[in-house]
């Protein structure tokens, strides 16, 4: 529906993130102006609504769209509760003194929200839109102000510094690099580092492809991957907080595409604790290597004819 696409337009204009820029936020928006269908954006109003009897009501009488009653905590916590934090929304204009679980909680469009949603599609459009970004901030930047103190530093033997997304995954990853890496596999060169949120965050191309590594099949890459030039050492770590240890399928799979490096392969798992160990000793291969943060300076070493190194 048009109007549908409109409000996505709107929401995007006053800063909303991705999430709250779906069908559900665009009709949320919608019911808080009270438009239907057939009315203009310049005859939005201001109106205190309820989720249930309010919202969701009016969404359903005037647009087709019959969300189910436990959906209304939806609304709340992934539409409404950042419409609020991004001063698109009031919360309890009428009576703020009413308590948090309160059924009678309401909602209302803010006046300077109800400013530039009476402008869309006339010459004050853009104007108004920066004055709103400009008095009432921007729900994304704040949002990614708020994800950027939390990112994790990693610092290369070389002086570069990359950043990892927040999370125990890249945090236990930061340490294979900072603790691992000097103790097992000191001057080791990183060859490949992914991220959570971008797997192919440190990529060394040039050197993956010069020892027969495949370059474009980063899918199917360890999480981190070190070469030991001194002894020609291929280190292939998998980090471990939930699933994705060094299994008898993985290191297979592994060989199979390193098939033509002429380095030799050693394969490491890293925990961040031994109680995440304990959860996966039945899955992890022989002749692997394991390596847990809780106690940086040892390995565990599944059999094999040597301690540490190829086979």
């Amino acid at each position: 529906m048009l109007e549908i696409a409109e409000a996505q337009e709107i929401l995007a204009a006053l800063g909303m993130p991705a999430a709250q820029r779906n069908e559900m936020a665009a009709l949320t928006l919608l019911a808080l102006c009270g438009l239907k269908p057939e009315d203009d954006w310049l005859s939005a109003t201001r109106q205190s609504l309820t989720v249930t009897k309010g919202i969701m009501a009016f969404i359903r009488a005037h647009y087709g769209r019959d969300y189910a009653p436990n959906t209304r905590e939806t609304f709340r916590r992934q539409v409404l509760h950042q419409f609020v934090q991004g001063k698109i929304a009031d919360y309890n204009p009428d009576k703020p003194e009413l308590p948090t679980n309160s059924p009678k909680a309401h909602y209302a469009i803010s006046e300077a929200a109800l400013i530039v949603i009476r402008a869309y599609g006339t010459e004050q459009w853009e104007s108004v839109v920066r004055t709103f970004r400009e008095t009432q901030g921007n729900l994304m930047t704040v949002y990614q102000s708020s994800r950027d103190r939390h990112t994790i530093p990693v610092h290369l033997p070389d002086g570069t510094t990359l950043t990892l997304s927040p999370g125990e995954h890249n945090e236990l990853q930061a340490q294979v690099i900072s603790q691992f890496a000097p103790q097992f596999a000191p001057g080791a060169v990183l060859l490949y580092l992914g991220d959570t949120a971008d797997k192919d965050l440190y990529v060394a191309t040039e050197q993956l492809a010069s020892l027969g590594i495949p370059v474009t099949e980063h899918d199917k890459l360890p999480d981190i991957i070190l070469h030991d030039t001194a002894r020609n050492w291929l280190f292939l770590i998998e980090v471990v907080t939930s699933h994705g240890p060094m299994t008898p399928k993985r290191v297979l799979e592994l060989n199979a595409m390193l098939h033509n490096c002429d380095a030799g392969n050693v394969f490491v798992t890293a925990f961040p604790t031994f109680s995440e160990f304990r959860k996966h000793l039945k899955a992890i291969a022989w002749e692997t290597e394991v390596w847990i943060a809780e106690v940086p300076d040892h390995l565990i070493h599944y059999n094999g004819d040597r301690f540490l190194g190829p086979r």
